[in-house]
């Protein structure tokens, strides 16, 4: 079979597995008199947040283990795992979304008002996103428990959930150090790392070596794509990218934000400090106008190619015994992407 046909299968197969995986959850309490309605909710919580997305953080856990296993040996139960796997990395990323848009008072998720803005929703969001997190171990207790890799796996995820952090809200945190903090923490690993990892133990890769490397790389790969998003959110068509870009009125520690300190004159940083962070369209454009005075989209996409070519660089020096090709397989999805 050829690998395009693969991956287009493993997406039909993966989409199937969501609707079950909900009634793991909630079906069986559904009905109950006392707790039916709570149950209800939950359903609806689920099936409006988890799906919708692009999927690539899911799919990326089966797509990797086809690299690490051969194909006469990854059975059909191994690739349901990874399957359920996937979609419990789709729920984390659920859980982070609602979670976000709530402290960054955002308006639009995926094309459609972000969970809070649902009508009867508000403030029922700060638990329903707890909720999400919650499920995440219900299913991966009733699927993974009896794997030999369970712990590693619960591991993994506790490890992801412990690195969120919250940028601090004044330019003197703006640094590049500060920034590469931040998605390194809350980006970069749940993103790209997770996944890889989950395949990995899967394969009966443990060493740590293996997992030191395989981080190393594709954290990389995690920054530079936190960069490309925070490019999007001001440059990106909301059409393409199903979400209203709001760094600028939210206030935040982005790539953008930090290379204009780096080239800002003193009167610049006046109007900076006047308008970055203002909730008003008319402020953001402001600031917008300033990127473009400082030509961050040239200072972007040069770094968009320096970017790839470090990256190029690391999987040639560091992926050693694990396959190249399911690193590469990354970088074709992230590189010159749109949305």
């Amino acid at each position: 079979m050829a690998k395009n046909s693969k991956q287009s299968n493993d997406r039909e197969f993966f989409d199937t597995f969501f609707p079950g995986l909900v009634d793991d959850i909630v079906k069986e309490n559904e009905n109950d008199k006392e707790t039916g309605d709570a149950v209800r909710h939950m359903r609806e919580v689920l099936e409006y947040n988890v799906p919708g997305g692009k999927r690539n953080r899911g799919l990326s856990v089966i797509g990797s283990l086809r690299h690490l296993v051969s194909p006469d040996k990854l059975t059909e139960e191994d690739a349901k795992t990874a399957i359920i796997l996937g979609w419990c990395v789709e729920w984390l990323q659920a859980f982070f979304l609602v979670a976000d848009d709530i402290m960054d008072e955002s308006l639009t998720r995926r094309g459609k008002p972000c969970w809070y803005k649902k009508a009867g929703v508000g403030n029922i969001a700060i638990n329903d996103f707890l909720l999400i997190e919650a499920t995440i171990y219900k299913l991966l207790r009733k699927h993974v428990h009896c794997k030999p890799y369970y712990v590693d796996v619960l591991d993994l995820f506790h490890e992801t959930l412990d690195l969120i952090t919250k940028p601090g809200n004044n330019f003197e945190n703006f640094t590049v150090e500060r920034y590469k903090a931040i998605v390194k923490f809350k980006t970069a690993f749940y993103s790209f790392y997770l996944p890889v990892a989950l395949a990995m133990f899967m394969a009966g890769i443990k060493d740590i070596q293996s997992h030191e490397n395989a981080k190393e790389i594709l954290l990389t790969m995690g920054e530079f794509f936190q960069i490309q998003d925070d490019y999007l959110d001001c440059y990106g068509d909301p059409v393409v990218t199903g979400k209203v870009g709001t760094d600028i009125e939210e206030n935040k520690c982005s790539w953008l934000i930090v290379q204009t300190l780096q080239r800002i004159s003193t009167e610049q940083m006046k109007i900076l400090k006047e308008h970055y962070g203002v909730k008003n369209s008319a402020s953001s454009e402001k600031v917008k106008a300033l990127y473009h005075e400082l030509n961050l989209k040239k200072v972007y996409h040069e770094h968009e190619e320096e970017s790839y070519k470090r990256i190029l660089e690391l999987i040639s020096q560091k992926s050693a015994n694990l396959p190249k090709e399911m690193f590469l397989e990354f970088v074709k999805k992230i590189y010159k992407r749109d949305k």
